[in-house]
């Protein structure tokens, strides 16, 4: 299957409301969870990193959004617990609380992540039944080519 949507920008803050605004028919979660994965990028990596986006959507309803980053050392990490005054560190715990799973595919030349969001209805939310997949995968990354996972703690946050 081909991404219905796909956009290839370069990593800046003002890019990231261009990427709300192109997915917008999405819905306010992928929305949300764009925008939480290319500011990771802006924030770990720098400014100026291209960045690909893609969306999928299947005949279910369930969406799949990928994004693709050119680093494939600087993975992303789900925090146990923020502190109250902290500014930043709670855009995964958003990202794993709206999706029904995500992860980490890395390549030799970047790493690529991806999450899945169920089928919503415009007006009422998740569609009933739409969300009877188990909550998640282990968190793991897949590493390419061999496909077998590894722990994300074992690798350095992004």
């Amino acid at each position: 299957m081909r991404p219905t949507t796909t956009l290839e920008l370069l990593a800046t803050p003002a890019e990231v409301s261009g990427v709300r605004r192109a997915l917008r028919e999405y819905g306010t979660d992928v929305q949300l969870c764009a925008s939480e994965l290319v500011t990771n990028v802006v924030q770990h990596l720098g400014e100026g990193v291209p960045v690909t986006v893609r969306v999928w959507r299947d005949d279910g309803g369930r969406t799949r959004l990928e994004v693709t980053d050119p680093n494939p050392r600087a993975l992303p990490v789900l925090r146990a617990a923020v502190a109250d005054e902290d500014e930043s560190g709670r855009g995964l715990a958003l990202l794993d609380a709206l999706t029904l799973r995500w992860g980490v595919a890395q390549g030799p030349d970047g790493k690529t992540v991806w999450c899945e969001l169920g089928a919503r209805s415009p007006d009422r939310g998740a569609v009933p039944g739409g969300d009877e997949t188990p909550r998640r995968d282990p968190m793991s990354v897949t590493s390419a080519p061999s496909g077998h996972p590894v722990p994300l703690t074992a690798h350095e946050p992004l």
